[in-house]
């Protein structure tokens, strides 16, 4: 692929740039294809939403999660379909799995519309946080809190300018990860060299496909222009 083949990333939101992981995930493209197998032949038995008999369509077992030899997702049941038996439907078994609530995307679909990408909050759970980003800060808890919190976000704002000084991205952006992320997606789809230089961002890329993209959601747009997390 020529570089203009991404010109389209200049454009590309937080939640468009998760997907652009995603669908570049093997497993991933695996499961959709397994996935719109099913769900095109329960089309052709039942016919096609919004017109199907899901009187009928609710009754095939083809129609629910795990797709075959899968698991069970750990999602508590409310944020999943369900039907009157606590079945899961498939579609909503796909989301639960791969962190979205729309229904699956064809991996072959770049730059979805916004109404077409909607992502889950990211797993609760401790995460490795890269040194230079990490700062601890302790509180004792027989001071009154006020003054030790006014003094906690003080070192933070400080060690956030002095990783910008040292030409960190303190905090990522959507805008200044862009060119970061363009590059990795042109090493994932092998448009780009993977020589010794590339490895380090190769394995980079290859961690936000394989789930690290759930957190892009959760950056700012750009510097400038925050979008509502709500």
């Amino acid at each position: 692929m020529t570089a203009d083949a991404y010109a389209y990333c200049a454009t590309l939101t937080r939640d468009q740039w998760a997907w652009e992981f995603l669908r570049r995930n093997p497993d991933y493209q695996r499961d959709y294809r397994a996935f719109i197998a099913i769900w095109r032949a329960l089309e052709a038995d039942y016919g096609a939403p919004p017109d199907r008999d899901f009187s009928k369509w609710k009754r095939d077992p083809r129609a629910y999660g795990p797709l075959p030899g899968e698991a069970e997702v750990a999602t508590p049941k409310s944020e999943l379909c369900t039907v009157d038996d606590e079945r899961v439907l498939l579609e909503c078994w796909m989301g639960a799995k791969w962190g979205f609530y729309k229904f699956p995307l064809d991996p072959a679909c770049i730059a979805p519309a916004p109404d077409e990408l909607s992502w889950r909050p990211p797993p609760q759970q401790e995460r490795e946080i890269e040194a230079p980003y990490r700062l601890d800060v302790a509180f004792d808890l027989s001071l009154p809190l006020p003054p030790q919190l006014e003094a906690a976000k003080f070192r933070l704002v400080s060690r956030a300018a002095d990783l910008r000084r040292q030409g960190y991205a303190a905090p990522k952006t959507v805008a200044n990860q862009r060119a970061h992320w363009t590059t990795m997606l042109r090493l994932l789809d092998g448009a780009a060299a993977a020589d010794a230089d590339a490895t380090g961002l190769l394995d980079e890329a290859r961690t936000l496909a394989a789930g690290g993209y759930r957190e892009i959601p959760r950056l700012t747009q750009d510097a400038h222009r925050p979008i509502n997390d709500g």
